[in-house]
């Protein structure tokens, strides 16, 4: 790889990295952000709900804008919006202007993350170069996912809620001072200029931000609720619907369906929404684990995911080589299985444990197994797919990794919890207790991703020649 290569690498992981970090950090400042914006208990969560529905709504649309309207173009205008509200949030002083400006940010972060793989998909070569490239960009965003809660409890404890938005500004303008340099120019591709599929684009985005909010009201509603089923329902009429518009009516269509007929790519897409669905809720639980049964305080469970995140690091670094031996389909198998490892040995948490003998051995296997895994399904994701669509596929990912997660986390979170109100013990014990189901659960779907990488993913049998007289 040149130098010039590397700094683009080195520019669009920047992206991707405050991206990514912006969805673990704000977590952490919660508390002080109800404090100093003023919010109510209920409106509380809009500061982290706002950012999800925009970002998974837009993620598809995003990543098809930058193959159809040129990939620098649409990375610069979403690191633009991104770091401009991310100054919004740090100087917002009502509930109002938060949730406008998180908003905002989802907006941002939907076209920075599918534009920035797809500027990585585009240029490195298919092969060694492209797959180590990849490795690199999956480590940062396990990276940013991860160091969240070290980093917000820092920045908190020394300068205030407000760091968490100010931090992303000098990386932005970085970035954006960078892409100009390092990010090759391109022009929307010629058969589609002067069409734009409108509604396709209106219902994909309606219809994921419609099962995205349904699926986000779970801990609240419960899943039987109208308020849950009617979203979900709407959303999924809406995206039938999106389905129909793409493979009959779209003279042009946003999202070709061909696509969904390649093996390789609906497989990968299903994995990563598996192993997403155990993974993020892991997080979840391990934080109130250490916090709530252990008693750490925020900031010491913060360095206590500090191993956990430099273990997504290797297994990122190591997946390429494994892909590079053993194929895709052997390196995701054995990510995943990787991971049910790791999550069955948290399943063994118990109310008297500690961190070293218990979240340590089984939470680093975890996410070994998460960086193991999360390569190699992103090289299915894009391997084989046409350049001026490689953000189309960007966005499919991006978007299996956050429905997949916020899904896991509504019904492992609700699971563990009617699980809890029925054990007898103490409280602690009982929320272990539900600590345990979640990750054994948790185990079970990184198995069901590892059964479907390795029988979905198998070489078709060469067809029998047919020999006429």
């Amino acid at each position: 790889m040149t130098r010039r290569s590397d700094l683009l690498l080195l520019t669009v992981c920047l992206a991707q990295f405050m991206v990514i970090l912006d969805v673990s950090i704000v977590n952490v400042a919660l508390p002080s952000i109800r404090d100093g914006v003023g919010f109510s208990a209920t409106g509380l969560q809009w500061v982290v709900n706002a950012y999800t529905l925009t970002f998974a709504g837009l993620l598809m649309l995003g990543g098809r804008a930058a193959d159809l309207l040129g990939r620098r173009r649409m990375f610069g205008a979403g690191v633009a919006l991104f770091t401009g509200a991310s100054l919004l949030c740090a100087v917002a002083n009502d509930p109002g202007l938060m949730i406008a400006a998180r908003a905002l940010q989802g907006i941002g972060g939907a076209i920075v993350s599918p534009t920035s793989l797809s500027i990585v998909t585009s240029s490195f070569a298919d092969g060694r170069e492209r797959n180590r490239a990849l490795g690199v960009w999956t480590a940062v965003a396990g990276l940013g996912a991860t160091s969240g809660a070290i980093l917000g409890g820092v920045l908190i404890s020394g300068l205030g809620w407000p760091a968490i938005f100010v931090i992303n500004l000098p990386i932005g303008v970085l970035v954006l001072a960078a892409s100009r340099r390092v990010i090759p120019g391109d022009l929307p591709t010629e058969r589609v200029r002067g069409h734009f599929d409108v509604s396709g684009a209106l219902l994909v985005t309606a219809g994921l931000i419609a099962v995205t909010f349904g699926i986000v009201r779970t801990e609240s509603l419960g899943w039987d609720s109208p308020g849950v089923l009617g979203p979900v329902g709407a959303g999924l009429a809406l995206l039938a619907a999106f389905g129909y518009v793409e493979g009959r009516l779209a003279r042009v269509p946003l999202v070709p369906l061909r696509v969904f007929g390649m093996r390789q790519l609906r497989t990968s897409n299903l994995v990563v929404v598996l192993l997403y669905s155990a993974q993020f809720a892991m997080f979840f639980f391990l934080t109130l684990y250490m916090q709530q049964v252990l008693g750490m305080s925020a900031l010491q469970a913060g360095f206590g995911f500090a191993p956990l995140t430099m273990a997504v690091v290797v297994g990122s670094t190591i997946a390429p080589r494994l892909v590079q031996r053993f194929g895709v389909r052997g390196a995701l198998t054995a990510g995943m299985l990787c991971g049910a490892a790791g999550l069955a040995l948290l399943s063994g948490v118990d109310a008297d444990g500690g961190y070293f003998t218990q979240v340590l051995p089984g939470g680093s296997l975890a996410t070994l197994g998460l960086g193991l895994s999360l390569v190699p399904a992103t090289i299915g994701a894009v391997q084989g797919v046409e350049n001026e669509e490689s953000g189309l596929a960007s966005g499919l990912l991006n978007t299996s990794r956050l429905l997949g997660g916020a899904l896991g986390l509504a019904v492992l979170g609700t699971l563990a919890t009617a699980h809890s109100h029925h054990v007898a013990g103490t409280p602690v014990e009982a929320l272990t207790s539900g600590f345990q189901l979640a990750f054994a659960l948790g185990a079970l779907l990184c198995v069901a991703g590892a059964l479907v990488a390795a029988v979905m993913l198998r070489p078709r049998a060469p067809r029998a020649e047919v020999v006429t007289a």
